[in-house]
């Protein structure tokens, strides 16, 4: 777009959402450029509102924008898309340009994150200092509060809230998360602003604005009490007494960094704080906030390149431990940054985040994207960057320098995987996907040394308290505390029991529970498991043998009738995962997954063999006639949480099977649809004109009467096992007939060779219909005859 040089900025915006409607995207990203190199930031700072806004959608959802997250390589505006927003693109070449005035952007404190919302709305200070200094009070007439943010933020504000916004898409937009532009512009902006090598690249213009901001100063005389509990009344701040702007020089160099990492966490793993957790264990209580697949991934993401960005730490750093000031004489600030990044910016909200998808995501699949993002964080040695050795996976002794890491997130290891015990035994695992996941867990917790690391910490935290007694709390600042590191150049205490206690309190609260990884309790937890992966190895290898069984009776004669086909065990909507193949790889997941959790407990080999055993000799003799557990009530049976736990394991199953009118079920896929509706016409109109005459022949006790029963008369179903009570018998077993299975293409097949069999041999059509008709009529009255003689005892 030609930008006169007199225009006022009103006519600007004007403008440019004018050309929003008419104009490609291409075109319009290239008017966007000239302007943002043409005019002064104070005529430019008035579009960057409606510019977010038209890029990344509505906070309220109502705008989906320019829809990154359906946005896929194939599309021809993808690249469009990435080169203008990429982290030193045109877009962000704007911010920087107004970021270098002190222009001020509002944000309704109404969308914000559910805890910080509601620390404001009480009018406390919110832990996160990415939110200090920026509150404007409303005037007088006004009810909402709203942040005042730079430009930096406001941008990263809007791109983080981008992927929690609901948003309407169109039901036929689908496509992987993983490749959309929305996940690449994560990746790119985290690469670009936490870098693994090198510094931050500077800002074009010129930049004396910082949002990094000092935590507020704690009295020394704060007992070991009120470490790590989840703001405490002594640190709860109100939102009047604001803290200043720090001017370190230091802070200013990585502001950008801190900025972009708050601000993610904050949008997308500060749903739920402990007290909000504890409330959601009641069934009463809405979920406030439910994030997707999609959202699990790109908190995947953020995960694997913090470990990466954390890992790149330079040896020399490492190393020094002393709390000196000298020893930081050297170390730049972004290399500080690496060190605290994932304990002091990320532990206590992904905490929360995780158990929460642990107790509510749906017992399907998809929570494989919750489970690695889990092991992802637990595994930080997965992404040092080096070379893995020829050694195999599962044999790699995980390396003592990460004990630490381990100790102080000790929860991360034990509670979580006790979450997962209680969501493992109520999952199917009969299903391959499911049985993967639980091999996934136990191959990660078998790594040599990782139990040894989990018992020290577990030891270190059931420590006596009296030996913490003489010792003074040395500024150590718990996750929960919030502040940037940058606010204090005091190391964290050394004193392991003291990080790992103050760990515990700080996620869980002083007075939780804690209960032992390797205890009695979860050892019976664990055994129960044991027991029903053996249960889910016994039925996948009965279903698999089952499958065998049917495709082998189901062989050549079946094509000539010879079979006996089974309409309900051939229904369309059967489960890919009971194919033979995936039962082949649900039993191997479960035979690993049981030589893991072995391994880590120390289980006895000889007792779980005998106990292998007696559960496949009791389910081989008592799974054919047992029920699942059943109460009898006023309309049948019903189910107990016991029956209920048979079935998800897949221990017992009703034999449920169709019990309505055979004609009317749904149509096969080895039917011919069109055949199958007018052959049903015909037939009900032969049936409705002669069924007097099928009735009074069906009726006769002679070898007639018989014959017309085995054609006309609707054959019963067998007695099958299911909590649904049966209709009662009536006029539906009148006789009738049925030209349904001549729609089968097995059927119009064997015709057709019939007819060309007897073309071959010169015989006519009406020949070989009429060789047909008597031959069914043989055949029929062949079967009668046998079946009589097997029924007279």
């Amino acid at each position: 777009m030609a930008a006169p040089t007199l225009q006022q900025p009103s006519f600007l915006l004007v403008n440019l959402k004018s050309d929003s409607t008419t104009k490609p995207l291409l075109q319009r990203c290239q008017d966007l450029v000239k302007i943002i190199d043409e005019y002064p930031a104070k005529e430019l700072h008035l579009i960057l509102p409606w510019l977010v806004e038209s890029v990344f959608g509505s906070l309220d959802g109502c705008t989906a924008g320019w829809n990154l997250r359906l946005l896929h390589a194939r599309s021809n505006e993808y690249n469009i898309v990435l080169e203008f927003l990429n982290p030193s693109g045109p877009l962000m070449k704007l911010v920087y340009k107004l970021q270098a005035e002190e222009y001020k952007y509002e944000i309704p404190v109404s969308y914000l994150p559910g805890p910080v919302k509601v620390c404001i709305q009480q009018g406390i200070l919110p832990e996160c200092p990415l939110f200090h200094n920026k509150l404007q009070f409303p005037l007088s007439g006004q009810l909402t509060l709203n942040l005042a943010l730079n430009p930096f933020e406001f941008f990263m504000f809007h791109f983080a809230s981008c992927l929690i916004t609901p948003k309407s898409y169109p039901q036929s937009a689908h496509g992987s998360s993983t490749d959309s532009a929305y996940f690449v512009l994560v990746d790119a902006y985290l690469k670009y602003f936490l870098p693994c090598e090198g510094s931050v690249p500077p800002s074009p213009f010129s930049d004396s604005r910082g949002s990094v901001t000092a935590p507020s100063p704690r009295s020394s005389s704060v007992s070991f009490a009120g470490y790590g509990v989840h703001s405490p009344s002594l640190l709860k701040h109100h939102i009047f007494h604001q803290p200043s702007v720090n001017a370190d020089p230091a802070a200013q160099e990585i502001w950008r960094s801190e900025t972009l990492l708050q601000m993610f966490v904050e949008i997308w793993l500060h749903h739920y704080s402990l007290e909000m957790y504890q409330k959601l264990q009641s069934p009463q209580v809405k979920e406030p906030f439910s994030p997707t697949e999609e959202h699990v991934l790109v908190v995947r993401l953020l995960v694997k390149h913090l470990h990466a960005f954390s890992n790149s730490l330079k040896p020399e750093t490492l190393s020094s431990s002393s709390p000196s000031a000298h020893s930081h004489a050297h170390t730049s600030p972004l290399e500080e940054f690496k060190r605290v990044v994932v304990q002091r910016f990320v532990q206590q909200k992904l905490y929360l985040f995780l158990q929460h998808c642990f107790s509510h995501w749906p017992l399907d699949a998809s929570f494989r994207a919750v489970l690695e993002t889990w092991l992802s964080y637990i595994q930080p040695w997965r992404y040092t960057g080096q070379k893995t050795s020829a050694q195999p996976e599962q044999n790699r002794t995980v390396p003592d320098k990460w004990e630490p890491f381990v100790q102080e997130n000790l929860l991360m290891y034990t509670k979580l995987f006790q979450v997962l015990l209680n969501r493992a035994v109520r999952t199917d695992l009969v299903n391959a996907k499911n049985a993967l996941m639980v091999f996934r867990v136990a191959k990660v917790f078998s790594q040599p040394n990782l139990d040894e690391m989990i018992q020290k910490g577990e030891q270190l935290f059931l420590e006596p308290e009296h030996v913490l007694q003489h010792r003074q709390p040395r500024g150590y600042l718990t996750p929960g505390q919030g502040g940037s590191f940058l606010s204090s150049r005091q190391r964290a205490a050394t004193d392991l029991v003291f990080r790992v206690k103050s760990h515990v309190y700080a996620l869980e609260g002083q007075d939780c529970q804690y209960k032992q990884m390797f205890g009695c309790e979860l050892r019976g937890a664990v055994m129960k498991l044991i027991q029903i992966i053996a249960q889910a190895r016994q039925t996948a290898k009965r279903i698999s043998d089952h499958s065998g069984e049917a495709a082998a009776s189901s062989s050549f004669l079946s094509w000539f009738g010879m079979g006996t086909p089974d309409l309900n065990s051939t229904f369309s909507g059967a489960e890919p995962e009971e194919s033979g193949e995936c039962l082949k790889k649900t039993h191997e997941f479960l035979d690993r997954a049981l030589e893991n959790l072995c391994q880590i407990f120390k289980l006895n080999q000889g007792q779980l063999a005998q106990l292998i055993s007696n559960l496949g000799s009791s389910q081989d003799v008592g799974h054919c006639m047992q029920l699942p557990d059943c109460i009898q009530g006023e309309n049948g049976l019903i189910l107990t949480d016991l029956g209920r736990k048979q079935i998800i394991s897949g221990l017992r199953r009703f034999d449920i099977q169709y019990q309505g009118d055979p004609e009317l079920q749904p149509i096969r896929s080895y039917e011919n649809a069109l055949l199958v509706r007018l052959f049903y016409k015909i037939s009900s109109l032969l049936n409705e004109r002669f069924g007097g005459h099928m009735n009074a022949v069906c009726s006769r006790p002679d070898l007639l009467g018989r014959l017309g029963r085995h054609y006309l008369a609707a054959d019963p179903n067998s007695c099958g096992r299911s909590p649904v009570p049966r209709p009662p018998s009536g006029g539906n077993r009148r006789p009738r007939l049925s030209l349904r299975p001549l729609a089968s293409y097995r059927t119009l097949l064997l015709l057709l060779l019939a007819y060309a069999t007897g073309s071959a041999l010169a015989l006519g059509p009406a020949s070989c219909t009429l060789l047909l008709l008597v031959g069914g009529l043989l055949y029929g009255l062949l079967v009668t005859l046998l079946w009589n003689k097997l029924k007279t005892p």
